[in-house]
C-alpha cells in the first residue's frame, strides 16, 4: 500500500520515505495531516477514486501501528459501505506492503487538499471515542468532485466501480429488512413502505424516517421495541402511557434514546441509547417498533417488519411506496392537526386567513416517491 506523504505528515511520522514509484492507483493513497478540534488527523485519499479514509485523534501509540490502523479503517469502512466481506478480504489480500513516499505532483496534492475541505464540512461527524470514522468517511466520499476537465465523479460510486474490475463480480449485497410504517391520524394515515439495511443503525433508520415522511428533524425521537408475544398491560408492570397500550398490547421490551440524558429519567422498562446499535441487534427478531417524533406533537409511527431479503443490492434505503402527506411541524399533534385542517375548510373562521399563512410557512409538497429515493441515496 503506496502511503504518498506531504512533508507535514512525513515529519510527523519520522519516516524516510522512499524514491517515488508507481503503484495500481487503487492501492494507493495521498495523505495529509490535519489539526481539528485541538486532535491530529491523518486524512488518505485514494489516487484511483478519490474515497476518503479518516483516522482522528492520533497519538504517537497508533502511529507505532499506523499500517494496521489504516487497513483497519479500510476494512470496516467498506463494510459499512455494503461491499461484500469476500470482495474486501481480496483487496486486504492483494494490498502489497506498507510503504511511504513524498507527494506525486501538483495535481495529485490539489486534488487531496480539495477532498480534505469536507473534514471542515462535516467536522460535526466526527467521533471523538474511536480513531476510525466510518461515518465520516462514508459522508465525505459522497462529495461530488472534479476529477479532470469536464469530469466529476462521486467517489463512492468511482469505488464501487474499481472494485468491480477489480474482483469480477458485483461488490455490494447485504442483508435488509422491509418495513411497513403507518403513522395514523384522525383522518386517514400517513404510510410508507421501506427497504432498509440491516447494518444501518436505529439512527439512520431514524434519518430515513424523516426523510422518507418529509420531516425537519426539529426534535427528540425515540423508538420502542416489542416482543410478539402479547400481554396484559394492567399486569406488565408498565404505564398505560407508553405506545404499545394500542399496540394490540404487544409486550414492550426496550426503549431506544437519542440523548443521553434522557437515561437519567426513571423509567419501568430498559432504556438503552440508540447510537451505534445496528437494526440486526434486534431485528427481524422483533418485527414490531414504534418510532415516536417530537415529544411535544407526538407523532407516533407504527413500524412492520415485512420481510427479510438476504441478497439487497444496494446500500442505501429505498421507498417502495407511500400515501398520504405528513402534517404540518409544531401544529399541535394529531387534534392540533384535526383542527388547523378544520379552519382551512372554513372561509369564515377568524383564524383561517392566520392558518392559512402559517402553512404555506411550512412548505410542505405532496408525497412524490422519486424525489424520496433520491434523497435517500443522496444522504447515505
Amino acid at each position: 500500500m503506496l502511503i504518498q506523504c506531504t512533508k507535514k505528515l512525513l515529519d510527523y511520522l519520522k519516516v524516510n520515505p522512499i524514491s517515488q514509484q508507481e503503484e495500481d492507483p487503487l492501492f494507493s493513497w495521498h495523505a495529509n495531516l490535519m489539526t481539528i478540534n485541538r486532535r491530529k488527523a491523518i486524512v488518505l485519499v485514494n489516487d484511483n477514486n478519490r474515497y476518503v479514509i479518516t483516522l482522528y485523534g492520533v497519538t504517537a501509540k497508533h502511529v507505532k501501528k499506523l499500517d494496521t490502523l489504516i487497513l483497519e479503517s479500510i476494512q470496516k469502512t467498506f463494510l459499512a459501505e455494503g461491499i461484500k466481506e469476500e470482495v474486501i478480504e481480496q483487496y486486504i489480500q492483494h494490498a502489497p506492503d506498507f510503504t511511504f513516499a513524498k507527494t506525486k505532483d501538483k495535481t495529485s496534492v490539489a486534488r487531496m487538499n480539495k477532498s480534505c475541505e469536507t473534514i471542515y464540512i462535516w467536522n460535526d461527524l466526527l467521533d471523538d471515542d474511536h480513531v476510525e470514522q466510518l461515518t465520516f468517511n462514508k459522508k465525505a466520499s459522497r462529495y461530488l468532485i472534479t476529477n479532470g476537465k469536464n469530469n466529476y465523479i462521486y467517489p463512492n460510486q468511482q469505488l464501487y466501480v474499481n472494485l468491480e474490475e477489480f474482483a469480477g463480480q458485483p461488490v455490494l449485497q447485504t442483508k435488509a429488512v422491509r418495513l411497513h410504517v403507518k403513522l395514523n391520524l384522525e383522518r386517514g394515515h400517513v404510510l410508507r413502505k421501506l427497504t432498509v439495511p440491516l447494518r444501518f443503525t436505529f439512527h439512520q433508520l431514524h434519518r430515513t424516517l424523516q426523510i422518507a415522511f418529509d420531516w425537519e428533524d426539529y426534535h427528540l425521537h425515540e423508538f420502542y421495541i416489542y416482543d410478539d408475544q402479547t400481554t396484559d398491560a394492567t399486569d406488565s408492570g408498565w404505564s398505560t402511557n407508553y405506545p404499545s397500550f394500542g399496540h394490540e398490547k404487544k409486550k414492550l421490551i426496550l426503549n431506544l434514546v437519542s440523548q443521553e440524558e434522557t437515561l437519567d429519567y426513571k423509567n419501568d422498562i430498559p432504556v438503552k441509547l440508540e447510537k451505534g446499535i445496528q437494526l440486526s441487534t434486534y431485528l427481524p427478531t422483533y418485527k414490531h417498533m414504534d418510532y415516536v417524533y417530537d415529544f411535544g406533537d407526538d407523532w407516533l409511527h407504527r413500524i412492520e417488519v415485512e420481510a427479510v431479503i438476504d441478497d439487497y443490492d444496494k446500500n442505501y434505503p429505498i421507498c417502495m411506496e407511500g400515501e398520504g402527506n405528513t402534517p404540518p411541524e409544531d401544529v399541535g399533534g394529531i387534534h392540533g392537526y384535526e383542527r388547523y385542517l378544520n379552519i382551512l375548510a372554513d372561509p369564515e373562521h377568524p383564524e383561517h386567513r392566520h392558518m392559512l399563512e402559517w402553512g404555506k410557512g411550512q412548505s410542505k409538497e405532496k408525497f412524490d416517491l422519486e424525489k424520496v429515493n433520491r434523497l435517500l441515496k443522496a444522504e447515505f
